[in-house]
């Protein structure tokens, strides 16, 4: 179940692997298009998990299309993770590095990433520790404006698969300077996720 060889994606997106997350990072647009990951219970579970530090990196797979540090300064938008921090703060001190990198990141409002799009992050991890084995993918389609040399994506999205249940979730939030109007006014139809996202969840 994946989505990396989708044919929608454009010739300019490169595929990095890494230990706890796939990205499919956009060249020009400076933002994944895609990343995905499993959630169990016993990733988000332990007994000491490490303290987030904060520190956004470039990607060492594509250090020169990732070095975005200077984008966001003072850009007034959030560098938003698309695979959660504290969905690898049991995994060790490498994979928790990894999802700092930029590859996992996009420009986000503050009002979404830590509105709605945090909301879900929690919920995602909830639902880990009940049903164990989560699929998620989470990616960004748009422009809305640049940040340096990183597009300010229009629209961020995020699917959860829910393995014993054989059950989809998708969602879709504007990027937006707005108040969050929670996670369930942002739920969409299999359809209106194809739609506006363009892509399909085999």
């Amino acid at each position: 179940m994946s989505l990396l060889g989708n044919s929608v994606f454009s010739q300019d997106t490169v595929r990095l692997i890494h230990k706890n997350y796939t990205t499919v990072f956009s060249k020009s647009k400076k933002y994944p298009v895609l990343v995905e990951w499993w959630l169990t219970k016993s990733k988000v579970v332990c007994d000491n998990p490490i303290p987030r530090t904060d520190k956004f990196l470039p990607d060492p797979l594509l250090k020169e299309h990732t070095n975005l540090q200077e984008s966001y300064t003072k850009s007034g938008f959030d560098r938003g993770h698309m695979s959660p921090a504290a969905d690898n703060q049991c995994l060790g001190v490498e994979v928790l590095r990894e999802s700092f990198y930029f590859s996992n990141m996009s420009a986000q409002y503050h009002s979404l990433n830590a509105g709605d799009w945090k909301s879900l992050e929690t919920k995602t991890r909830e639902l880990s520790k009940v049903y164990d084995s989560i699929k998620v993918w989470s990616g960004n389609i748009g422009e809305i404006k640049k940040i340096g040399q990183v597009s300010v994506p229009s629209i961020c999205w995020k699917v959860i698969y829910i393995k014993s249940r054989n059950e989809y979730e998708y969602y879709v939030f504007k990027n937006e300077k707005i108040k969050p109007n929670g996670i369930e006014d942002n739920k969409v139809s299999y359809e209106e996720f194809k739609k506006t996202v363009k892509l399909k969840i085999f």
